[in-house]
């Protein structure tokens, strides 16, 4: 709650307690989280694009990693998004794949 909210609140209901509501916490806690995987996708996309850079300067061509799954690491941490999401019993047997990848990709 923003301070000055607080203070009115503290003045106009002396006697309320303060709580904190599971929308708010959940909201913050998915946006964190998608702020993460933003990030590292960002990472992988820098990464492939030196690799490509590099493969350019020596005359190779460029091959991206490829998962188990048929997807490389930009790929996976897109197509991701939803399966953060989700509860673990609704997910697919490919959402089930891709999470267990992306969990021993980016353990943190």
């Amino acid at each position: 709650m923003a301070g000055n909210m607080e203070l009115i609140c503290k003045r106009c209901f002396p006697e309320a307690t303060r709580v904190t509501d599971r929308f708010h916490v959940k909201k913050l806690a998915t946006e964190a989280l998608q702020e993460m995987r933003i990030k590292y996708r960002w990472e992988a996309m820098d990464a492939e694009n030196e690799a490509i850079e590099e493969s350019k300067k020596t005359g190779h061509p460029f091959q991206a990693e490829v998962l188990h799954n048929g997807d490389t690491i930009k790929q996976l941490l897109a197509r991701s998004r939803y399966v953060l999401y989700k509860k673990p019993s609704a997910w697919t047997e490919s959402q089930k794949n891709r999470a267990e990848l992306l969990f021993q990709s980016f353990p943190s």
